[in-house]
């Protein structure tokens, strides 16, 4: 396993959900639905979709939260609320700021109207971590752990070529632990 490299595990870019910037939500839905239904057997579901630029560059990344984040847009009037909770704000205090607000208390038709309206662009994270095809695995747990987050794009000579995904290395250091002799 110490061999593996981040390109021995990645999803390549053809195997993943990838979506135009100019997309909506509803759009990248389709994409990633019917994306999940084309991926090898064994592999974990995907629980984002990849943005490519106008400049045909991924330039962006949607998860399963930010996905729900920009069906609510009075989130963007909270600002970034994990930027919040490391200033220093209690967890009462932002959940007393989010009841105030009242997110989530519109008709459930609202949020479809959204899907059909929000662009992927304004509710992406812009990705700048990234991972070289040729780094070891150890290494990626290391960036997962410290970026905290559930994915990588990984790169060859600076052009993404794939994701790396921390349930696909989890999986695989799981299976290593396991093989260990007792």
């Amino acid at each position: 396993m110490h061999q593996k490299r981040a390109k021995d595990l990645m999803l390549p870019l053809s195997e993943y959900a990838v979506v135009p910037e100019d997309a909506t939500i509803m759009e990248a839905l389709e994409i990633l639905e019917a994306s999940q239904k084309s991926l090898p057997p064994g592999r974990q579901p995907h629980r984002a979709v990849l943005v490519r630029g106008r400049n045909g560059k991924i330039v962006g990344k949607l998860g399963q939260l930010g996905f729900l984040k920009s069906l609510e847009p009075r989130y963007n009037a909270l600002g970034d609320i994990e930027t919040l909770s490391r200033a220093g704000l209690s967890s009462e205090f932002i959940s007393s700021m989010m009841e105030n607000m009242r997110f989530w208390r519109d008709d459930i038709t609202d949020v479809c109207a959204r899907a059909r309206t929000t662009r992927i662009a304004d509710a992406m994270h812009p990705v700048t971590e990234n991972i070289d095809e040729n780094a070891y695995i150890v290494e990626a747990v290391h960036m997962l752990v410290m970026w905290q987050t559930l994915s990588i794009l990984v790169t060859r000579n600076g052009e993404v070529v794939g994701i790396l995904r921390l349930s696909d290395v989890f999986g695989e250091i799981s299976h290593y632990i396991q093989s260990c002799p007792k």
